[in-house]
């Protein structure tokens, strides 16, 4: 069976070391699972940003948001990668989060990455991102990856890649083992109409 993954990356430059971050991401999870079998679909916040301001004001998306908005609900699992401004994730991260249907992501597994100049803003994940998704019920993966500046040189790149293999392996197997919510159905659980007239003519 495909696992469906949708990658969120925000970074505002190109190149991007968040986008290398959700790539590498993305990779160790796609070689972790059984047999690799993955569709990937990643979406560059940056490239909708004047379409989500549109949509905070007016309420309505634009064609291009609601595809990367349709890639998000139908996702077996996600991939955050977010830049860590002022000791917190990106306003053009959270304004896509904010747009999001309600419940949309309740059930579903979130690997969370971040990125930062300094290893000083590595906490962010524990105390920003992980509530974030947590408020939302979204189900996050327990080990996630914070690559600083430092972090791409020689010495430290292997250090950041032996943390990304190990954050891929551990996110495989909680997909493989949390399939995919299924939309709930208001509708499903309505008491028979016939039952509600039997329970009247008791009382």
């Amino acid at each position: 069976m495909t696992t469906r993954l949708t990658v969120i990356t925000a970074g505002i430059t190109e190149p991007s070391s968040t986008r290398l971050l959700a790539d590498r991401l993305t990779e160790a999870v796609v070689k972790a699972l059984p047999g690799g079998d993955a569709h990937v679909e990643v979406i560059e916040v940056r490239d909708i940003a004047h379409d989500l301001t549109n949509n905070v004001l007016t309420g309505f998306a634009s064609p291009a948001l609601q595809e990367r908005l349709d890639a998000v609900v139908g996702a077996d699992a996600l991939v955050v990668s977010t830049p860590i401004y002022s000791a917190s994730y990106s306003g053009l991260f959270k304004m896509l989060i904010d747009v999001l249907p309600a419940d949309s992501l309740r059930g579903k597994p979130v690997l969370l990455g971040a990125t930062g100049g300094t290893a000083r803003h590595s906490l962010a994940i524990d105390h920003a991102l992980r509530p974030l998704f947590a408020y939302l019920g979204a189900l996050v993966a327990p080990v996630a990856v914070f690559a600083a500046s430092e972090d791409w040189g020689s010495v430290e790149a292997g250090r950041l890649g032996a943390r990304i293999e190990r954050a891929g392996a551990d996110f495989a197997r909680v997909v493989a083992g949390s399939p995919a919510p299924r939309p709930v159905d208001p509708f499903e659980d309505v008491t028979p109409f016939e039952s509600l007239l039997a329970d009247a003519s008791r009382s």
